[in-house]
C-alpha cells in the first residue's frame, strides 16, 4: 500500500513515523511545500527573541533523518496543486525546479496545516519591514532583517497569544513594542477577568497598548502607521498576528466536504467525505468532547496526537478520535497563562447558557512559605449537572499544573463535584493541603447549592447600583480592590459586633476582594438573616 502525506511540521510526521513503527511493508511518502519538514513552530518567537540561540534545535527532523531511520520519502519544497480521487492521482509541483508530475495513491492524508492571513489594510502588502511568522523562513527573514536593520520599536498588530509571544520576546531583545488589537481586551479568546491581568503585566513591563483599534492605512512602505485612534506610529519593524486561515486550496476542486471556514470536514475516524482520504490537525474541523458540537482544531498538540491515532486506525485498530479539548498554555513575561476547554466567549459564540462561572484567587503554594503568589483562576461548568465546561488562569507559579489537571478532570467526565474529592500532592513549596482545584469545587458546589450567590460588576443593573448596599469587608489598613465603591467599610472580624449597621430591607452586595474572608462573610451574614451577593470582577 502507498501512503502519501500532503504537509510537515506536526500531524504530518507523526503519522508517518507511527506508521512505520507499525509497518514495514508501506510506502509512504510526504509532500511539503516549504523548506522544512519538522519543526518546533511554537519555539520561533522564543528564537526570535534570542531566548533559544540555536536554531539548528527547531529542526526536529530532516528528510534524510526520516529517509535512514524510517524509511520514508520526503520531498520538500513540494507543491501538491491537484487531487483527482478517481484515478488516485496527485499532480505534484517541484517549486526549485518547476517541474510538474504525477504520482499515485492508495491512502492520502492531508496534513496541509494553515497559513498567516494579512488583515486588509490599505498598504500592508507594500510594508517592506512587514512580517508573518509561522515557519523557520519567516523567523530567518526577521532575523536576517534585525540584524540588518537593528529596528528600535516594533509594532504588533494582533494581541492574541502569539502577538503577546511576540511582543515579550521582541521586548527581551531591547525593542520598544506596541500592540494594537481591534477588540476591547488582550488575550482573547480568554475572558476578561484573566485578560485584564495579562493586560496589567503588558502595561508593568512597558509595552504600548491599543485596544478597540484597529490600523487605517500603512504609508511609506510601513514606516508610517495610522491607527483609528488618531495615533501616528513610525515602526522600525511590523509583525502581523492577525490568525491564520487553511491551507484549502486544492481541496474544494476535489470534491472533499468543507465548513464555511474551509476546514475539512472528518468522522471520528478522521475520514473525509471520499474513500481512502483522510484529515488531521489544523486543517480539520472535528468534534467538541465537551459540547458535542464542530470545532476546529488549531493545536499542534492536538495534531500530533491526531497523526498517531490515525496511523493505528488505517493499520487496522479498533480505534476512535474521541474529538477536541483544547488546552493550552503561554509564557507572558513572569506569567503564565493557561486554559482548558471552552471560555464564555466561545460557549456565547455557540449559544450555550446555562452555564455558571466562578473567580478565585487562592495561593499558588502554602502562604507561609516563601515566594507564594495568588493563582487567579476561573472555572466554568454546567448550571443543572456541574459537567466541567473548560477553565483558565493566570499567575506567576502552578498555573499550568492546575489547568492541566483540570483537563484530566473534564476528559474523565467528572464535573465539579469531583474536585474536592481530587488527591492532589502536597508540600509547601509546591501547593496548600487543600489545593486550588478543591477550593474551585467547594465554591462550585457552593453556588450551585445556593449557599452563596454571586453576581459580576458588568452584570448590576443600575437599580442596583443605586439602592443596593454595598459592604466592603476589607481590615482599614488594607488597600481598596475592585470597581465597585463601598456604602459602608465593616472588617470581616467586626461583622458580628456591628450587625446592626447594615441594613435587612435592602440587597447587601458584598465588594470584590481576593481569598476566603468575602465568603466568609457572605456565611456570617446569612447567619443573621441577610441575604448576600458575592461581587466578581
Amino acid at each position: 500500500m502507498k501512503f502519501v502525506v500532503i504537509g510537515g511540521v506536526a500531524g504530518g510526521p507523526s503519522f508517518a513515523t507511527r506508521l512505520r513503527r507499525l509497518n514495514e511493508e508501506h510506502e509512504i511518502v510526504i509532500y511539503e511545500r516549504g523548506e522544512h519538514i519538522s519543526y518546533a513552530s511554537c519555539a520561533l518567537p522564543y528564537y526570535l527573541g534570542q531566548v533559544i540561540d540555536d536554531r539548528d534545535s527547531l529542526i526536529e527532523r530532516t528528510p534524510e533523518i526520516l529517509k535512514v531511520k524510517n524509511n520514508i520519502d520526503v520531498f520538500t519544497k513540494h507543491e501538491v496543486t491537484k487531487i483527482d480521487p478517481d484515478k488516485k492521482e496527485l499532480t505534484i509541483h517541484d517549486l526549485t525546479t518547476g517541474q510538474v508530475s504525477q504520482t499515485n495513491y492508495d491512502y492520502l492524508i492531508i496534513s496541509a496545516g494553515a497559513r498567516p492571513t494579512l488583515p486588509s489594510i490599505p498598504g500592508a502588502d507594500q510594508a517592506e519591514n512587514g512580517f508573518v511568522l509561522r515557519s523557520v523562513t519567516d523567523a530567518d527573514k526577521i532575523q536576517s532583517f534585525i540584524q540588518n536593520n537593528a529596528p528600535k520599536n516594533v509594532l504588533v498588530l494582533g494581541a492574541g497569544v502569539m502577538g503577546l509571544e511576540l511582543a515579550e520576546n521582541f521586548k527581551h531583545r531591547g525593542m520598544e513594542v506596541t500592540l494594537v488589537d481591534q477588540l476591547d481586551q488582550v488575550a482573547f479568546p480568554y475572558d476578561h477577568e484573566i485578560a485584564d491581568l495579562v493586560y496589567d503585566k503588558l502595561i508593568e513591563q512597558g509595552l504600548t497598548v491599543h485596544l478597540n483599534t484597529h490600523i487605517n492605512e500603512i504609508r511609506q512602505q510601513g514606516s508610517e502607521v495610522h491607527l483609528s485612534d488618531g495615533d501616528l506610529l513610525h515602526p522600525d519593524m511590523i509583525l502581523f498576528a492577525t490568525g491564520v486561515a487553511p491551507n484549502n486550496e486544492i481541496i474544494q476542486s476535489a470534491g472533499i466536504s468543507m465548513n464555511e471556514h474551509g476546514q475539512i470536514i472528518v468522522d471520528n475516524q478522521l475520514k473525509t467525505n471520499l474513500p481512502d482520504i483522510f484529515a488531521i490537525g489544523d486543517i480539520i474541523e472535528t468534534t467538541s468532547v465537551i459540547t458535542h458540537q464542530p470545532t476546529p482544531s488549531m493545536l499542534s498538540s492536538a495534531a500530533n496526537r491526531q497523526g498517531h491515532l490515525l496511523a493505528d486506525i488505517v493499520n487496522g485498530a479498533p480505534f476512535t478520535y474521541r474529538g477536541y479539548i483544547g488546552a493550552g498554555v503561554a509564557k507572558i513575561f513572569n506569567y503564565t497563562a493557561s486554559y482548558v476547554g471552552l471560555t464564555e466567549h466561545q460557549l456565547k459564540d455557540a449559544g450555550i447558557t446555562n452555564y455558571r462561572t466562578i473567580f478565585i484567587t487562592p495561593f499558588d503554594h502554602a502562604n507561609f512559605y516563601p515566594g507564594a503568589t495568588r493563582l487567579n483562576l476561573k472555572l466554568i461548568f454546567e448550571e443543572e449537572t456541574g459537567k466541567i465546561l473548560g477553565g483558565q488562569a493566570v499567575g506567576e507559579h502552578g498555573v499550568d499544573k492546575r489547568i492541566g489537571e483540570l483537563s484530566v478532570a473534564i476528559t474523565g467526565n467528572l464535573t465539579v463535584f469531583d474536585l474536592p474529592d481530587l488527591e492532589l500532592p502536597y508540600s509547601p513549596p509546591y501547593s496548600t493541603t487543600r489545593d486550588p482545584l478543591n477550593i474551585a469545587g467547594y465554591v462550585a458546589i457552593n453556588q450551585l447549592n445556593n449557599t452563596v450567590e454571586t453576581i459580576k460588576a458588568s452584570e448590576l443593573t443600575q437599580e442596583e447600583l443605586k439602592n443596593g448596599f454595598f459592604l466592603d469587608i476589607r481590615e482599614t489598613d488594607k488597600p481598596k480592590s475592585g470597581s465597585i465603591e463601598a456604602t459602608k467599610n465593616i472588617p470581616m472580624n467586626e461583622l458580628r459586633d456591628r450587625i446592626d449597621e447594615i441594613p435587612k430591607d435592602r440587597q447587601v452586595f458584598l465588594t470584590f476582594r481576593k481569598g476566603l474572608n468575602t465568603y466568609t462573610s457572605a456565611r456570617i451574614l446569612a447567619g443573621f438573616g441577610i441575604k448576600t451577593m458575592m461581587i466578581e470582577e
